[in-house]
């Protein structure tokens, strides 16, 4: 049977401090609840930009997080560099990777036998992309990628690549995104999702299916 280590009971939220590369990160742990059976997942996701209020609280990120817990995933989100409890300053997602790469290494200490998903939303995205040729996550989910925003160069994403994108985000150019993709050599899966902005402003359960019609074929099988 799957025995969970992380410090939090099944169907509760655990708030730790991790050390970071430039000080304490701020970490939320959560294990699906009780009666959902569990998969041997964890995933870890990454909130959008710090300098535009992004904190692991923010809502897609949060809507992220509990669809994956509903699935039987266990999550765990994390405030980057000078965001809430997280010590250090804006680092323009470089930084912000080492972040992420602190807070994955902590995960695969913790559960070694699980599988690694990477999820972000935004500069959340951005950061995971970047970082998913070192930390070579079995998934990766990039909701509303900021293609044309920042330097995508050099990514590797796994076989398992879900994108979502608004088709009404007044923040990252839709056309700049499915234009990007079609550069990539990489394998996705991209879900566009009409009237529906950066934010996702009335759109958060259809965020949900988004996400459980997009993964739900990965559990049970490892890639």
């Amino acid at each position: 049977m799957h025995k969970p280590s992380f410090p939090v009971a099944p169907g509760e939220t655990a708030c730790i401090s991790l050390e970071g590369p430039v000080g304490p990160l701020e970490v939320l742990v959560d294990l699906p609840k009780a009666d959902v059976p569990v998969q041997p997942i964890v995933a870890v996701i990454c909130h959008p930009l710090s300098t535009e209020g992004g904190t692991l609280h923010n809502k897609v990120v949060t809507m992220t997080a509990t669809t994956l817990r509903e699935l039987g995933i266990a999550t765990v989100r994390f405030n980057f560099r000078s965001v809430g409890g997280s010590a250090g300053e804006f680092d323009h997602g470089v930084g912000e990777q080492e972040d992420l790469k602190a807070v994955t290494a902590w995960v695969r200490q913790q559960r070694p036998d699980d599988r690694l998903w990477l999820a972000g939303f935004s500069f959340g995205a951005f950061v995971s992309l970047k970082a998913a040729a070192e930390l070579q996550p079995e998934a990766l989910i990039s909701i509303a990628p900021p293609a044309g925003r920042w330097d995508f160069g050099g990514i590797t994403p796994p076989a398992r690549w879900l994108v979502i994108q608004g088709e009404q985000d007044e923040i990252v150019d839709p056309q700049a995104v499915y234009q990007w993709l079609d550069t990539l050599d990489a394998a996705h899966e991209l879900v566009r999702m009409p009237d529906t902005s950066h934010f996702f402003h009335r759109k958060l359960i259809d965020l949900r299916g988004a996400l459980t019609h997009g993964v739900k074929h990965w559990l049970g099988t490892a890639a």
